[in-house]
C-alpha cells in the first residue's frame, strides 16, 4: 500500500541517509519512522502484525498492553497517551461522552463498503442476529466528528473502524470433564466445584452470569445487557452463593492467566476467549470452545483515534487501519479463531482449506496450523460451533454497559470481595 507518502519508495529514499541506514526496517521519512502508540488489551497485539506493518509501511507500532478497564480509563482521562485505541464496542458508552475520541472519517477508509453488516446493520446472511446488550450497530456512528452521543443511522463518522469480533462461549477441558457440556448452566454445576473460573471484567462477566441464570431457569431477562437493579441483585445473589459454596477456582482479568488456568488443569470450565483456546491447544493440551444451546455472548473491537491526533501521525494511523483491513492481518487473526471485519480480503490471504475450516465449518482437508506454525487441529477435524454463519447467527447477546452500570459495578465488586 502506498498512500500519502507512506510507501516503500519513501523508505528506500530514507535508507540512503546515514542515520536512517542504521534502522532495522524501512523508514517512512528520512528523519525516521512514524511511531504509533497502540493502547489495547494484549489479545490483539502480536509481534507478527507489528513486524509486518513495519515491513509494508515503515510504521512502527509501539504496543501498550493494558486491561479492558484501563482501555476505558486511558481513553477518558489520558487521551494524549495513545495514537490508536483498540477498543471494544461496549466501552464506547463510557468513552464517547468524554469527547476524547473523534469520529473516524469513513471516506478515508478504502474498504468501508465491504465491512460486514454485523457492524452496520446487525445482520448476517440477510438475517437479524441477537442484539441484547451493546450490539455494535447501536454505537457505530456519530452525527458529527466531535459528537458526544451516538447517531441513530449510518453517517460519515464512525466511532471505531471495526477490526475483529467473535461469538464467545465457555472453554472446557474435555479430557478432564469426560461428558458432553451443552448448557451455560454447567458453569455453576457443583460437579465442577473448585474447578470453574469467571472473567473478572464486570461488563463482560455479568453477561456470562446472565446466560447462566437464564440457562438454569431462575430468571428471564428482558435485556441481559440492560438489567434493572432488581435483576442485578438477583444475578449477583446467584454468583455469590456459588462463590461461597467454593465453585470458583479463580476470577481472571488477564488473557495469559486464563490460558495458564486451563493449560495447567486447575480449571476445567471457564469464561474464555477464542485466542486463549488456540493458545492452550498450541501447547498440546485438549481445549474446546464449547457451543451451547442457549447461544453465544458476542463482542467486537475496532480502532479509534484521540481528538489530539493531527498531521503526520493522523495520516499514518489511517494508513495503518487501511492496511489492517487489507487482508494480511485479517487472515492472521482468523487463524486464531477470530472473525475479520472485511471477510473478502482475509479470504484472499488464506489457503482455501484454511478458509473452509475456519469460516465454512467444513472438515479440515489437511492439518490446521496456528499462526506460529504449530499444528492445532488434525486433518478431518471440524471447528467448534461450525461455520461463521452458524456461530455469529447464534449470538444471544453482546458485552454491554448498562444504564445501571455504576450500580452493577458496585455489586460486582461486592461479589468479588465476598
Amino acid at each position: 500500500m502506498e498512500t500519502r507518502g507512506f510507501g516503500r519508495r519513501d523508505a528506500l529514499k530514507a535508507a540512503a541517509g546515514a542515520a536512517a541506514a542504521a534502522l532495522a526496517a524501512p523508514a517512512v521519512h528520512a528523519q525516521g519512522p512514524v511511531v504509533l502508540r497502540y493502547v489495547g488489551t494484549a489479545v490483539n497485539q502480536s509481534k507478527e502484525i507489528k513486524d509486518k506493518v513495519r515491513e509494508d509501511l515503515g510504521i512502527v507500532i509501539e504496543y501498550v498492553p493494558v486491561t479492558s478497564d484501563d482501555v476505558v480509563r486511558r481513553a477518558v482521562t489520558q487521551p494524549n497517551s495513545f495514537d490508536i485505541l483498540d477498543s471494544e464496542y461496549w466501552m464506547l458508552k463510557k468513552i464517547i461522552p468524554s469527547g476524547n475520541l473523534h469520529g473516524m472519517d469513513a471516506k478515508r477508509i478504502k474498504l468501508v463498503d465491504q465491512i460486514t453488516p454485523v457492524f452496520t446493520k446487525g445482520e448476517i446472511g440477510g438475517r437479524k442476529i441477537g442484539d441484547q446488550g451493546t450490539a455494535p450497530r447501536k454505537v457505530s456512528f456519530l452525527p458529527a466528528r466531535e459528537a458526544k452521543s451516538f447517531a441513530t443511522e449510518q453517517t460519515q463518522w464512525m466511532t471505531l473502524i471495526p477490526t475483529t469480533y467473535n461469538a464467545d462461549t465457555l472453554g472446557i477441558r474435555p479430557d478432564k470433564i469426560g461428558r458432553p457440556v451443552t448448557s451455560w448452566a454447567d458453569l455453576l454445576n457443583p460437579e465442577f466445584k473448585g474447578r470453574a473460573a469467571l472473567l473478572n471484567i464486570p461488563s463482560i462477566g455479568i453477561m456470562d452470569a446472565a446466560m447462566v441464570v437464564e440457562a438454569t431457569g431462575q430468571h428471564k431477562y428482558a435485556d441481559k445487557g440492560n438489567m434493572t437493579r432488581a435483576e442485578i441483585d438477583l444475578t449477583m445473589k446467584v454468583l455469590t452463593e456459588a462463590k461461597r459454596a467454593g465453585q470458583f477456582r479463580a476470577f481472571w482479568k488477564d488473557f495469559n492467566e486464563s490460558v495458564n488456568l486451563m493449560a495447567s488443569g486447575e480449571v476445567v470450565i471457564q469464561s474464555m476467549w477464542s485466542p486463549a483456546v488456540t493458545a492452550v491447544r498450541s501447547k498440546g493440551v485438549p481445549c474446546v470452545y464449547q457451543p451451547l444451546k442457549e447461544g453465544y455472548r458476542a463482542w467486537a473491537a475496532g480502532f479509534g483515534i484521540p481528538k489530539t491526533l493531527t498531521g503526520k501521525k493522523l495520516d499514518a494511523t489511517y494508513d495503518f487501519i487501511n492496511w489492517f483491513l487489507s487482508g494480511w492481518a485479517g487472515a492472521f487473526l482468523n487463524r486464531q479463531g477470530y472473525y475479520s471485519a472485511v471477510l473478502s480480503t482475509a479470504k484472499a490471504n488464506m489457503q482455501p482449506y484454511e478458509w473452509a475450516f475456519w469460516m465454512e465449518g467444513k472438515p479440515a482437508e489437511q492439518d490446521i496450523k496456528a499462526p506460529d506454525g504449530t499444528v492445532m487441529e488434525k486433518a478431518g477435524s471440524v471447528r467448534d460451533g461450525g461455520s461463521y454463519e452458524a456461530r455469529m447467527g447464534g449470538v444471544a447477546c453482546w458485552n454491554a454497559v448498562m444504564d445501571e452500570n455504576d450500580y452493577m459495578v458496585r455489586k460486582w465488586n461486592e461479589f468479588i470481595a465476598a
